[in-house]
């Protein structure tokens, strides 16, 4: 009798080791660079709150916000490798496939519901195929946001304002060409690094979505904010290596949930966008509007590049153009 209740304490414990590493093997990770408030970390949190309802305990997913476990470039390598199950990256994935350059292109979107039929009529086609072809997989499209301007030497009304400013950017090469082509010196840096290189001066400026510059608190070491709307930029809910490690019913779970973030996340920048050019200006910033035409006039020769150099280039900017007049 008493080697019975051994055999069952020692399956009871057998059991309960297994099912606590099946659920470790079963933990979803997520990161992202976005700091505390930023929609990053708004639309990840939804995200993981819908999809954990949807897997029911057979797996969860854990969002690691603030360049927690690195930063884009370093998290597409981990999803690459597979140590990463889900990263959002914006701006980046230009480097991954050269049809993402598309969104480094100033003025391209008009609006957000612009950006609805350019997500349904482009980028489910054209850029979920060339990101499988480099070995991701993207199962929805966010939001970064629109970028504006902030830097500590003037207002910035013409492209000629940019003129010598050390500015910093993303990394991505079709961003810092177009800086260089406004006069600018761009520079690619980690959006973590940011905050010092302003305030110690090693960067004049940066450009980003106002709810990145809010939340990362440029306000609090940047002048001048000025609204040049002059890239929208989408994010990407990202998989790799481990997507297909994971069960069928698991990865349905993941792709409803993002798919259904979707809206969610044009409403919560359009929200914020609205609200925090005020708390910008009450921070002590000041606040005006670009020449767009004047930026738009001065961005001819990015285009051309584009359209030379991208294979399908110009097919893709004349699909967003008819998708602007629908």
């Amino acid at each position: 009798m008493m080697n019975f209740f051994k055999s069952a304490l020692i399956g009871s414990l057998l059991a309960l080791a297994t099912s606590a590493a099946q659920a470790a093997e079963t933990q979803i990770k997520f990161g992202h660079v976005g700091g505390p408030g930023s929609l990053f970390e708004i639309s990840a949190n939804e995200f993981a709150r819908i999809a954990n309802e949807k897997l029911q305990g057979k797996a969860k997913v854990v969002v690691y916000g603030s360049s927690q476990l690195g930063d884009d470039s370093q998290m597409l390598n981990k999803l690459k490798l597979g140590s990463l199950d889900l990263a959002l990256p914006s701006t980046v994935m230009s480097s991954v496939a050269p049809e993402f350059s598309l969104f480094e292109m100033p003025y391209l979107i008009s609006d957000r519901e612009h950006m609805k039929r350019v997500r349904d009529g482009l980028v489910r086609d054209v850029l979920y195929k060339a990101a499988e072809g480099k070995g991701y997989k993207i199962i929805g499209v966010w939001e970064n946001g629109v970028r504006q301007i902030t830097n500590n030497a003037r207002p910035i009304v013409v492209p000629g304002d940019l003129k010598g400013l050390k500015l910093r950017t993303p990394n991505g090469i079709w961003r810092v060409e177009m800086f260089k082509s406004y006069g600018a010196n761009p520079a690619p840096m980690a959006l973590s690094e940011a905050f010092v290189a302003l305030q110690t001066g090693a960067m004049d400026g940066q450009e980003n979505p106002l709810v990145q510059s809010y939340s990362q608190r440029f306000h609090e070491v940047q002048k001048y904010l000025s609204m040049s709307n002059h890239v929208y930029t989408p994010a990407f809910v990202l998989a790799g290596a481990s997507w297909k490690r994971f069960s069928e019913d698991v990865r349905q779970a993941l792709s409803e949930a993002a798919t259904q973030v979707e809206a969610y996340a044009l409403e919560q920048g359009q929200s914020l966008d609205e609200s925090l050019v005020k708390k910008m200006e009450e921070a002590g910033m000041q606040v005006n509007e670009v020449d767009q035409q004047a930026f738009i006039d001065g961005s001819s020769a990015i285009y051309a590049k584009f359209a030379n150099e991208v294979e399908g280039g110009q097919a893709m900017l004349d699909k967003v153009k008819q998708l602007r007049q629908m």
